[in-house]
């Protein structure tokens, strides 16, 4: 309750910081928060094009001709958030270093702007796609509406990894851009672009190890085929996302003060 009150105190804080980085975005841009709106419409129409009309790729017990693409966007959209929160988390404190020094700001409000930013960039992106989801006759009814809860496991996870890299990248920079690396080969290591069904028998208990692959699977079957996800499925990303953060929250307070000077 206390850390609800304390966001709620500093909500100006945190929607101002929010509004600023939102807009520093598109600064200098002739068709400003346009962009916004354009590079995910591209997203969509190229892999629709591509995928449903160019290859006439299908996905199994499927019969919607746009399956292959809902199938790569609702998994390259979740991936989307998931690398953003990720990447913007493991440089909150470096990015804030001014506003860490010379402000006297509960810290809890720096990954609480990052999963706001984060959120507005996905809300813009996902409601395209929504509409095209309505227009294609391919929305899921009330299958949809369980995204929410997968999506606030993804973040819980997102945010135990960011803000332990967050922590580490203040004392050695090199972590922010080795798991930018990492994070790339997750990205192909995680069934996104090809469906889970094409991988050898020797490799599913590896994908079993994934936390990301269980969360893109749900998604993807919500967008897909609209059904349930299977909330089994998810207790391991869930409970591993946890841990990582009580270990980032620990690390963070034990050495906020050598952050400080080394900021």
């Amino acid at each position: 309750m206390k850390v609800i009150e304390l966001i709620w105190e500093y909500r100006g804080f945190i929607l101002g910081n929010i509004k600023r980085e939102f807009q520093s975005k598109y600064r200098n841009s002739l068709l400003g928060v346009t962009w916004s709106v354009l590079n995910p419409l591209s997203m969509i129409v190229v892999y629709t094009v591509i995928f449903s009309q160019v290859m006439r790729a299908k996905l199994p017990g499927v019969d919607s001709q746009y399956a292959y693409s809902i199938y790569i966007c609702a998994g390259i959209l979740t991936w989307g958030l998931f690398s953003d929160l990720v990447l913007r988390s493991q440089n909150m404190f470096l990015d804030n270093a001014n506003l860490i020094k010379k402000i006297n700001f509960p810290k809890l409000c720096l990954p609480v702007t990052v999963i706001g930013s984060a959120l507005v960039n996905f809300f813009i992106i996902f409601s395209l796609f929504t509409i095209f989801l309505i227009v294609t006759n391919d929305f899921p009814s009330l299958a949809y509406f369980s995204l929410i809860p997968v999506l606030i496991v993804m973040i819980i996870l997102a945010m135990g990894i960011g803000i332990i890299t967050g922590v580490l990248n203040v004392f050695f920079r090199d972590v922010g851009q080795f798991f930018g690396i990492v994070l790339q080969f997750w990205f192909w290591l995680t069934p996104i672009i090809y469906p889970a069904t094409i991988l050898p028998a020797s490799i599913h208990p590896l994908m079993k190890i994934n936390p990301m692959a269980s969360v893109i699977d749900a998604c993807q079957k919500i967008l897909v085929s609209g059904v349930f996800p299977s909330w089994f499925g998810l207790i391991y990303p869930l409970s591993l996302g946890i841990i990582l953060c009580f270990i980032g929250l620990h690390l963070f307070r034990k050495h906020i003060g050598e952050m400080v000077d080394e900021l």
